[in-house]
C-alpha cells in the first residue's frame, strides 16, 4: 500500500513509527507544513517527504491525518473527495457545525473514515466491553473514569486545545459509550485551577470532575488532573450486580495502597499516554490499514466521534454555566 501521513509532530512521528514498519505499507509519504520536519522524520524510515499538497496528489491507498486540529476538517474532506480512505486523529473539527459538515461530506462520498480513539484498541478496555456484553457484571449500576496526566501541557497548547473536556476527556466519553453500549443523557461538570495561571488565562481548568447519567439510568463519574505527581493514571471501573471490573489496575498503575503490609503495585508508574497505550496505537494503525483495504468496516466513524464530541460540548457548557446539561439540548 502507498500510505500518506500528514503531520510530522509528536503524534505524527508516533504513527510514522508503526506505519514505517508495517508489512502492508509498501511506500510511506510524509508531509508537513514545515518541509524540514517532514524530511527529518522521513529519512530514518526510508520514507519520502514532501508538502501536504504533494502527498495528497500521490495517488494514495490510505491517508493518516495527524496535523493540528484546525486543519483536520479540510484534509478529511479532501481525502473523501479524492476517494482515499482516511484515518484522522480526534477531533474531526474544533466545533460542532464543522463536524456535522464533515460527517455529511464523508457520508455522501462513501469513503471510509476512521477517527482515532486508541483506547478502543487496548486489551483491557476490550476485555471489559466483552464482559459487559456477556453479562458477567450483571446489571451495570455505576462506572468511574479517571484520566490524570503527570504534568501539564505547555501554555501554547492549552490556548488552542479547546479545553480539558474537549481535548482530554473526550477519550473518556468515547470509551464510556464503547464499553457500556449506552448513550449519555446528561452531564454535570465542575473544574478548578490548582496549578499554573495559564490554564485560567486560557479559560480552561486543570482539575475536573463530572457526573454523567446514561440513557438507562446508570451513573458514571469522572475525575481528571493535569498535575498527577504519581504518574500517568488512566482507569475505568465498572460495577454491576454480579461483579466489578477495573481497566488500568496493573503493576504499573499510578496508585499506592495505604494498607499496612501491602506492597502493591510493585512496578514503576506509567510515564505518559504513549508508553501506556503503545500496543493500542499499533493495533489501531493495523486495523485502519485493513479498513483501507476493504477488509473491515470503520472501527470509529465520524458519527461515533460526533457523539463523543457532543458529550464534551455538554460538559464544557455545564462547567461554564454551572448547571446540568442534557445532551438533547445540543442535538
Amino acid at each position: 500500500m502507498r500510505v500518506g501521513l500528514l503531520g510530522a509532530g509528536r503524534i505524527g512521528a508516533w504513527h510514522a513509527r508503526f506505519l514505517g514498519g508495517h508489512p502492508l505499507v509498501r511506500e510511506l509519504l510524509i508531509g508537513d507544513a514545515d518541509p524540514r520536519r517532514a524530511e527529518a522524520l522521513a529519512g530514518p524510515l526510508g520514507a519520502r517527504a514532501g508538502g501536504p499538497d504533494a502527498v495528497l496528489a500521490a495517488r494514495l491507498d490510505a491517508l493518516v491525518i495527524a496535523t493540528p486540529t484546525a486543519t483536520h476538517a479540510e484534509l478529511l474532506v479532501r481525502a473523501c473527495d479524492a476517494g482515499v480512505p482516511a484515518f484522522c486523529e480526534k477531533p474531526v473539527a474544533p466545533d460542532l457545525r464543522t463536524t456535522l459538515e464533515v460527517r455529511d461530506r464523508a457520508a455522501k462520498s462513501g469513503v471510509p473514515v476512521h477517527v482515532g480513539f486508541q483506547r478502543r484498541f487496548d486489551a483491557g478496555y476490550a476485555a471489559a466491553r466483552q464482559a459487559v456484553l456477556d453479562g458477567r457484571l450483571g446489571d451495570l449500576h455505576r462506572v468511574h473514569l479517571v484520566t490524570a496526566d503527570p504534568g501539564p501541557p505547555p501554555a501554547e497548547y492549552v490556548r488552542s486545545s479547546g479545553g480539558m473536556f474537549r481535548d482530554c476527556h473526550i477519550h473518556d466519553f468515547d470509551i464510556l459509550r464503547w464499553v457500556t453500549g449506552r448513550e449519555v443523557d446528561s452531564v454535570t461538570a465542575v473544574g478548578a485551577n490548582r496549578g499554573d495561571a495559564y490554564f485560567a488565562a486560557a479559560g480552561d481548568v486543570d482539575t475536573t470532575a463530572a457526573v454523567l447519567v446514561l440513557d438507562d439510568g446508570t451513573i458514571a463519574t469522572l475525575q481528571g488532573s493535569r498535575y498527577n505527581g504519581a504518574g500517568y493514571d488512566v482507569r475505568m471501573e465498572l460495577s454491576g450486580t454480579a461483579g466489578t471490573w477495573v481497566v488500568g489496575l496493573d503493576e504499573r498503575a499510578a496508585v499506592r495502597s495505604a494498607e499496612p503490609g501491602v506492597d502493591w503495585p510493585s512496578g514503576d508508574a506509567w510515564t505518559d499516554f504513549q508508553e501506556r497505550f503503545e500496543p493500542a496505537y499499533a493495533n489501531e494503525i493495523g486495523t485502519f490499514l485493513e479498513m483501507a483495504r476493504g477488509r473491515t468496516a470503520s472501527p470509529c466513524t465520524v458519527d461515533e466521534a460526533l457523539e463523543a464530541f457532543l458529550i464534551a460540548e455538554a460538559a464544557t457548557l455545564s462547567l461554564r454555566e454551572g448547571r446540568r446539561v442534557a445532551l438533547a439540548e445540543l442535538r
